[in-house]
């Protein structure tokens, strides 16, 4: 890559505190380039707030908002819970959420003559090969620019430092610089006390659940819902049509109040490496054991077992990020 014939970057923008550091770095080392930043809305609500303000602030000539909630819903979550998908106990909220956002940068890169498209993915993780992937398969010559195998910046305190000195406003701190990813259907901690393998996670603590609460403050009491199938596909709860999105949406706000879908693992990542994750997917994991059940009646005990083959297989792939 010729730094300089990079005259305008798309960065896959969130807002967290990669990806906000990444703007002033870009116009730094890239010849003081147009950065526009994309944000990709597959159900981050909150987080979408003032960041428009924050990215051009930041240095960014422009951003787009892409509302990617349904296709996100009906071309990746679903098809992925039909199939029973589940990797090593994780129910693929990020994996399935990175293709679908890096479908929508490529068609902002060539809406807007971009010369490269730029991502916060660690040299680290699995999101770089699944946004990279993506990104050739619909844009195959377009040239991807990775700033933490470039920079270097080698941990999330020298980012904090980075962004002070240059005055990006961040919304954590040191004692709650968890790294996070979230979307309508879960949403994952990363980081600080979660390195150690022998501490619990700090469900009781406040602000560390964002989805639900903890078993323990769970009321004692059962709550009862009824899902419809067709073919598969939810559509109605508690005897209301709706779509899988509104279902989606309202299972998390059920199981959260019930404290379902917490889960915490050591992950075997797609480059080789482990990692401690804790999750939050309360409505997933309803809709998951709901459909379980549901073939349970409906499915023979050949098609069953091959299907229970055919899901680890399935869960390996999208985990990968071959869609």
């Amino acid at each position: 890559m010729n730094k300089e014939n990079i005259k305008k970057v798309v960065l896959a923008y969130s807002g967290g505190l990669d990806t906000s550091i990444i703007i002033p770095w870009l116009k730094e080392n890239y010849n003081n380039c147009e950065v526009v930043a994309v944000s990709g809305n597959v159900g981050q609500a909150d987080e979408l707030e003032g960041l428009e303000e924050k990215a051009l602030k930041t240095g960014a000539s422009k951003l787009y908002v892409l509302d990617l909630t349904e296709e996100y819903v009906d071309e990746y979550i679903i098809p992925t819970m039909k199939a029973g998908a589940v990797y090593e106990e994780y129910l693929l909220g990020t994996s399935h959420a990175r293709p679908c956002i890096a479908k929508g940068l490529v068609e902002i890169v060539l809406a807007e003559g971009a010369d490269a498209i730029c991502h916060g993915c660690t040299g680290k993780g699995n999101d770089q090969v699944r946004f990279e992937l993506a990104i050739k398969h619909f844009a195959p010559t377009m040239p991807i620019i990775a700033p933490w195998r470039e920079w270097d910046i080698k941990s999330r305190e020298e980012e904090i430092e980075y962004a002070e000195a240059h005055n990006v406003p961040l919304k954590i701190n040191r004692e709650t610089n968890y790294s996070k990813d979230k979307n309508l259907w879960h949403l994952s901690h990363e980081g600080l006390d979660l390195e150690d393998t022998g501490n619990e996670p700090q469900y009781e603590k406040p602000g560390f659940l964002e989805m639900g609460v903890s078993p323990l403050q769970a009321p004692d009491t059962p709550t009862y819902v009824e899902l419809d199938f067709e073919a598969g596909v939810p559509v109605a709860l508690d005897g209301k049509k709706m779509t899988a999105k509104e279902i989606i949406l309202a299972l998390n706000e059920l199981g959260g109040k019930n404290g379902i879908g917490l889960l915490d693992i050591v992950e075997n990542r797609l480059v080789g490496m482990k990692c401690r994750g804790v999750y939050e997917t309360p409505g997933g994991a309803i809709l998951y054991k709901a459909h379980s059940v549901l073939e349970s009646i409906c499915l023979d005990k050949m098609t069953l077992h091959e299907k229970q083959k055919l899901s680890i297989t399935f869960a390996e792939l999208r985990h990968r990020t071959v869609s």
